[in-house]
């Protein structure tokens, strides 16, 4: 998975309506990414330790983006980039690390 892959999806869920909705997919996708990131620099102890938090982020995450895709179906806004994106854990997080790095760019 890639950059190309990935946009599409995020301009999908940008363009939504909902934005409180997607603004709480966006602050845990940021959340998510940090822990993410910081898993580079643990020992094995502090993974040990942090993985079951790490775990609830994320699955906490996937349920936001579930919730958002349910909403804009209700709403009437195309949901396909949901289908796209599946249901690989792996891929969400990727998903989470682009999101925040294209908010991040967009905002200098």
């Amino acid at each position: 998975m890639n950059e190309q892959f990935f946009l599409p999806l995020f301009q999908s869920v940008d363009s939504t309506s909902l934005k409180k909705q997607r603004d709480n997919f966006y602050r845990l996708a940021i959340r998510y990414t940090v822990t993410r990131a910081q898993w580079n620099f643990l020992s094995v102890e502090e993974k040990i330790e942090s993985n079951d938090a790490r775990t609830r982020l994320h699955n906490t995450l996937i349920d936001s983006l579930n919730i958002l895709a349910r909403n804009m179906s209700k709403a009437g806004e195309p949901v396909d980039w949901r289908k796209t994106l599946g249901d690989d854990r792996k891929v969400i997080g990727d998903f989470a690390c682009y999101v925040t790095a294209w908010l991040g760019i967009r905002q200098r």
